[in-house]
């Protein structure tokens, strides 16, 4: 992005865009986005569809749970159940998929937003560097696209645990455009001419025959100062004269 490579010290390779060392699982993420305790490995290119549908499966368990639970939670406060253990196993299950219900669900929201933004959570925290400047929102290629870079373009894969996610990981699509500094502050009036003349370099590489003659500069100079000093002598009729004679 920024035209510098990016050089890993620990793995000893050229990290692609979005790339991140963990320093947990000791090797290289692509596209990282966070080490995750609950499945003790890197959420990343490869499996971060499969986590998204873990938090998205893993809530909608927890809210199956705690829906059927409710019902006797309520009769354990008005003593409609009968007094044995089960009641307490009744109420303890009842907290645990409740708690576990709102902190999947603000983890799934969140993660659903950055989706929606095709950001990752380190680039949240600082934003990727591009050629020109840093840019927080420079993955972002709209909400549908957003959404297909992870899922796909097949929907009937969406919701399988089916890896569908777009790319290879080491290069990303992005929504800016690659546009000289000095020509984005030009008015849109100005001719043709004035762009030809910021291409100092040709757009291909010079031939050897090419390059040996625009180095050979003294030459050139002789030789243009001789044809010069020629020209002007055939121009003044006194010396046309004395060459005639």
């Amino acid at each position: 992005l920024s035209l510098a490579i990016r050089y890993c010290d620990r793995c000893h390779l050229v990290k692609p865009d979005r790339c991140h060392h963990c320093s947990v699982c000791d090797k290289c993420i692509l596209k990282m986005d966070h080490h995750c305790p609950w499945v003790n490995n890197c959420v990343g290119f490869s499996n971060y569809k499969f986590f998204l549908l873990f938090l998205a499966y893993s809530l909608l368990y927890c809210l199956f749970i705690a829906a059927t639970d409710l019902q006797y939670f309520i009769k354990f406060w008005t003593n409609g159940l009968p007094d044995t253990q089960a009641k307490f196993h009744i109420m303890f299950l009842f907290f645990a998929a409740a708690m576990f219900s709102v902190s999947l669900s603000s983890l799934f929201g969140y993660h659903c937003w950055l989706v929606s933004k095709n950001k990752s959570t380190l680039e949240v925290f600082r934003a990727p560097i591009f050629r020109h400047r840093t840019d927080k929102n420079g993955f972002s290629l709209g909400f549908s696209k957003n959404l297909r870079q992870v899922f796909g373009d097949e929907k009937k894969y969406w919701l399988l645990p089916v890896f569908s996610s777009l790319g290879d990981g080491c290069s990303f699509p992005t929504c800016l455009v690659n546009q000289d500094p000095e020509q984005a502050s030009t008015p849109g009036g100005l001719n043709s001419t004035s762009k030809n003349e910021n291409h100092l370099f040709p757009a291909k590489p010079l031939r050897d025959s090419q390059s040996h003659l625009l180095t050979d500069t003294p030459s050139w100079s002789e030789t243009s100062a001789k044809a010069e000093k020629d020209k002007v002598g055939m121009s003044n009729p006194a010396l046309t004269m004395e060459n005639e004679t």
